[in-house]
């Protein structure tokens, strides 16, 4: 009996020795601003006010702070990513584990592409078609071509379906590049193991369908210059499930020796001869080499182009891997981001009468939310 109560007493006063050293720790240590494993940026510790006292508001940022500094946060965000896998689940934090060491964002049920539909449909509507050879490029992810990857009981919905609906009812021509992407997929990596962008060589696919569209002849990739920037790549999908075991990725780039540019990223007004920021890659989000990350206009001009023509290109991030293969046919290309360019891109184009062609692409995870595709008029 007596030493019962001596394990009671030796075992609450490890818990409680252990909860005073967590909360030291946790009232000393320094607070982060921006997590890099999870590439969000953190919680701040939230004002008080009479007003958030009242609904509430003020615990329920207090426990987010909290939450967000707990110490080794990322120890135990792993340890339970960990423990999962272990016991075999197979969707964390709206992750599939699927086959191959792929992390597939699950694919929700979109509910706005009627009204992506309309908006591209107004946008073509300002455009003179007869003048300006305009293209709708919409990529299918990893969740529609690499469907055999992903679990057993994974639910299908057929983004393909949402793909040709767009298409259809927007009314602007249509560059359909899943063949090429579901072909190379049988030999090559086409899209990241832990981000949900397509690769470099995914992105090579979308251009050999842009070019077939177009009667280009692409550049080969044995023309080009390849280069392995990295091997330590952990991308936005990785950052969601946790698995700090999980193999990394490689980024390549592809370089045409035959081009001659100057990059102006007109918001910044920096002005380089490259494609490519290779700051980035001794950071976290290392994708964001390609077009210096997020730009809203970035002019492109390519003084050996095998041709005068202009390309707007309107875009999400899924383009910035892929333009540059597009720089070596054009004399200039102008790349909107819409999320941030709030002119309005039909406008610029009615200002600039030596454009002479339109891409707009969008990748099929995010455009149901894509704010840009909202300002592309």
């Amino acid at each position: 009996m007596i030493q019962n109560k001596k394990l009671r007493t030796l075992t609450s006063s490890l818990l409680a020795g252990g909860v005073l050293v967590l909360s030291i720790t946790f009232l000393l240590s320094p607070k982060q601003n921006f997590s890099e494993n999870e590439n969000r940026y953190l919680a701040k510790f939230p004002s008080l006010s009479w007003e958030n006292i009242k609904t509430g508001e003020y615990m329920d940022d207090v426990s987010t702070w909290l939450s967000d500094h707990f110490p080794l946060r990322n120890f135990f965000m792993g340890l339970k990513t960990d423990i999962e896998i272990c016991l075999g689940k197979k969707e964390i934090n709206h992750v599939y584990i699927a086959r191959d060491e792929y992390l597939i964002e699950v694919y929700d049920t979109p509910v706005n592409t009627e009204r992506i539909a309309d908006t591209f449909h107004k946008f073509y509507k300002k455009i003179d078609s007869s003048k300006i050879d305009t293209s709708l490029m919409l990529i299918p992810t990893a969740y529609s071509i690499l469907a055999d990857k992903l679990p057993s009981n994974a639910p299908v919905i057929n983004q393909m379906d949402t793909v040709k609906t767009i298409y259809e009812k927007s009314g602007i021509p249509a560059i359909d590049c899943s063949n090429y992407l579901t072909k190379a997929s049988e030999s090559g990596q086409i899209y990241y193991y832990t981000d949900h962008h397509w690769t470099t060589y995914g992105a090579y696919q979308g251009y050999l369908a842009f070019c077939d569209a177009k009667g280009l002849i692409p550049v080969s990739l044995e023309d080009m210059t390849i280069e392995t920037v990295t091997d330590e790549f952990y991308g936005t999908i990785y950052s969601k499930v946790n698995d700090y075991n999980h193999k990394a990725d490689s980024i390549t780039l592809y370089t045409n020796p035959a081009d001659v540019l100057t990059v102006d990223y007109t918001d910044t007004k920096e002005i380089t001869n490259s494609l490519y920021n290779l700051d980035y890659v001794s950071q976290k989000d290392k994708y964001s080499l390609f077009l210096n990350n997020l730009h809203t206009l970035i002019e492109i001009t390519n003084e050996t182009a095998e041709s005068d023509r202009e390309l707007v290109l309107i875009k999400d991030s899924y383009a910035n891997s892929m333009v540059p293969f597009l720089a070596h046919h054009y004399k200039k290309i102008y790349v909107f981001d819409t999320r941030y360019y709030k002119q309005g891109p039909s406008s610029f184009i009615k200002n600039h009468p030596s454009v002479t062609d339109i891409l707009l692409l969008y990748n099929m995870n995010t455009i149901d939310t894509d704010s840009g595709v909202r300002g592309i008029y």
